[in-house]
Formats: C-alpha cells, sequence, structure tokens
C-alpha cells in the first residue's frame, strides 16, 4: 500500500508491459481487465467472487450514479466502496460516453452538456468541473476527465472540433480535481481514426503532466485494424512511465493485440453482457449455449478451469437454463466469462514477466481457432 498513486514498470517484452500501480486503497497488477460495475454492482455478481476472480479494481460511471441513486447520497453513505462493499480500488468514468450513447435530447457547448435522463427524463447538467465533484463525491480512486466521444465514422472537422472541446474540458478537469496524493485524475486521448489529430491529443494532454492517460473513443463501431493502427500511432507518444489505459475494449483478442503495443488497463461490458445472453468466452474461443448441440452435453466448459461455473456444470445443464431464460444461466455464465479474463490476464503477466509474450500470443490464438471439439457420439 501506498500514500500516494504510483506507477512501477516491473518487465517488458517488446512494447508489452508488466507494471504495478499502488495507491492507498490498493495495489494493481497490470496489464489489468477492470469488470464494468456501472451502477455499483458487477451485473449478476457478488462482488466478493470479483475479487477472489483475481480483480484489483472495478469501474463505476458517473452518468449512471448521479442520476440513481445521486452522488450526493452515495457521498452520504460513505462513498461508493462502503455503499457496495468494495474496499479496493475504484476507477469511475466520467459519463461523457454514456451521455453521447444514451441521453435524449443533448446539447452540448463549450460549458458542458445538457441532457435529458433516459430513466425519468429529468434535465442535468454536466460540466468538467461537476463530473469531478461527482467523482470525488463517489470518493472513486482514479477520475476520468469528461471528453466529447463520437461515433466513427465522422468528418474530419467534427473530430477535430470534438478532440479539441476535450482538450480544453482536461484542463478544467485538472485543475478541478487539484492535488490529491492518493488518487489520479487521467486524461483521455481523442482523434477518430485520424493519427495526425490523436497525436495532437497525446502531446498536449502529455505537457499536462498527467498522472495517467486513456485513449477513447475506439471500439465505436470502426474495424479492429483501425484500432490497432491508431494504437500504433498515438501510444508512443505518451509517457512510458505512466499507465495507459484503453477505454470500452474489449473481446479477448482485442485485449490481447493491444497489451502489444503497450496497453495497461482494459474494461469492457462485453463479459458480463456476454454472459446474460448465454454465451461464454474460455479457451477454446466463445461458446454460444443457446445452441441446441450442447442440449445432451454432459462435458462442462472446461474441466481444467479453477472457475466452479466453468468447471462443475454440463454444458446441457447450462443450456437448458440459457433456453429457459434462468437468472441462474446469466449468473453461471457471467461468473465464467469474468474468470476466463481474469486468468488471460494473469497469463499475460506472466509471460511478460517470462519475456515470452509473442508465444503466450500465439499460443492462445491457435486455442481460439481450435475452438470446441465436440465430443464423440
Amino acid at each position: 500500500m501506498s500514500e500516494h498513486f504510483t506507477f512501477k514498470l516491473i518487465a517488458a517484452d517488446g512494447r508489452a508491459r508488466r507494471g504495478e500501480i499502488t495507491m492507498p486503497r490498493g495495489t494493481i497488477r497490470t496489464p489489468a481487465f477492470m469488470p464494468v460495475g456501472t451502477a455499483g454492482t458487477v451485473k449478476a455478481m457478488y462482488l466478493d467472487q470479483v475479487r477472489d476472480l483475481g480483480s484489483d479494481i472495478i469501474l463505476g460511471n458517473v452518468y449512471h450514479l448521479m442520476l440513481r441513486p445521486g452522488a450526493e447520497r452515495v457521498a452520504r453513505l460513505g462513498g461508493l466502496h462502503d455503499f457496495a462493499r468494495w474496499p479496493h480500488p475504484i476507477l469511475t468514468d466520467s459519463g461523457g460516453f454514456q451521455v453521447m450513447s444514451l441521453a435524449e435530447l443533448r446539447k452540448l457547448d463549450e460549458k458542458g452538456v445538457t441532457f435529458r435522463s433516459h430513466v425519468d427524463g429529468s434535465v442535468h447538467a454536466l460540466t468538467p468541473e461537476r463530473s469531478i465533484e461527482i467523482q470525488g463525491l463517489l470518493d472513486s480512486d482514479i477520475q476520468m476527465q469528461l471528453d466529447e466521444c463520437i461515433r466513427l465514422p465522422a468528418e474530419r472537422a467534427e473530430i477535430e472540433r470534438a478532440m479539441e472541446l476535450s482538450l480544453r474540458w482536461a484542463e478544467r478537469c485538472a485543475v478541478a480535481f487539484g492535488d490529491q496524493p492518493g488518487k489520479a485524475m487521467f486524461g483521455i486521448v481523442q482523434g477518430g481514426d485520424l493519427i495526425d489529430l490523436r497525436q495532437r491529443s497525446a502531446e498536449r494532454l502529455r505537457a499536462m503532466d498527467l498522472k495517467g492517460y486513456a485513449v477513447g473513443g475506439l471500439a465505436v463501431g470502426e474495424p479492429q485494424d483501425v484500432m490497432l493502427r491508431t494504437l500504433d500511432e498515438t501510444v508512443p507518444v505518451l509517457p512510458e512511465d505512466k499507465p495507459r489505459y484503453l477505454m470500452g475494449v474489449g473481446t479477448p483478442d482485442d485485449i490481447v493485440r493491444s497489451v502489444a503495443r503497450g496497453i495497461d488497463m482494459f474494461d469492457c461490458v462485453m463479459p458480463t453482457r456476454a454472459g446474460r445472453h448465454g454465451l461464454a468466452y474460455t479457451r477454446f474461443g466463445k461458446i454460444n449455449l443457446k445452441n441446441a448441440r450442447h442440449a445432451e452435453d454432459h462435458r462442462p466448459l472446461d474441466e481444467t478451469s479453477d472457475c466452479p461455473a466453468t468447471r462443475d456444470y454440463s454444458r446441457a445443464y447450462l443450456h437448458h437454463l440459457v433456453r429457459s431464460n434462468e437468472s441462474l444461466g446469466g449468473m453461471l455464465l457471467t461468473w465464467t466469462n469474468l474468470a476466463y479474463y481474469q486468468s488471460l490476464m494473469a497469463g499475460i503477466r506472466a509471460a511478460i514477466e517470462a519475456g515470452r509474450y509473442d508465444d503466450f500470443s500465439q499460443d492462445v490464438s491457435e486455442g481460439w481457432a481450435r475452438g470446441d471439439i465436440a465430443p464423440i457420439v
């Protein structure tokens, strides 16, 4: 534990990095996957389970928590850590992406964004200063600047306008955040799929000397090769001694490829959302439990897994739960998916330390490609 926010590089293999973030509430082993606890809960999971799977940090969200139950209420109840019974680090997203994707009647200007809640239609204003204030009320450990995220494809003028606005908002967020020794505020690189804008954004954020940097505005509809090319040209501009966070990404393959490009932190709703819809992530790749071929399959998803949900329940039973729309099906598959993601991250960290990340990447990719071989009947 540390009274200050620090980031230490432990090993590197090519551009892949093994590091540690230390802060008062705990140590975050990187590369790290952060389960998404949008509204103070990782859906279909007890947080004790999430911790036992190897999660050092979870993510919460300004947009959802400001609407329900309200940041001031969470503060009165002791902050998000006490409220959710998670005493370990929490990163909060600023709400910018959710305003773009969920809010109605959105109006954006230099001051901030005004929007109508998707919950009850009430009108709210979110400025850079208010976003940081809310994150302070939640008592999160890593706070994100408010930014404007736009969907791709988009015209250059629109991408550049949003990027410049996000930079100005980053400066305001940094002033509002001030000096909080045990916490951190991260800036967010924007610029769409335009490399020169991405590099300009990264250079100007770097000049602000923030405690960490995120790459935002990806995984919003662009092909994977566009995302990877953007990382190839953007990540080297960011400082080597600060953590790098790729927001909202992604699939296991996205993670493996992005780690190779120097990314340290990830979050995504995919493992929890997929679990609730009958899809399992395993070392064999994706397994769709809705498929009829699983109806009489006695095998577990993976007999070698340390996760009880993956190891101890038959595919036939999981298929039955999913097809019957039983909530236990979503719970077990979410457990399976988060277990696989954390197992993958542990393997990534070990491979970087051993200097064999390329071999590891090839091995896991070949496992996904071989797939799940059906039993002989």
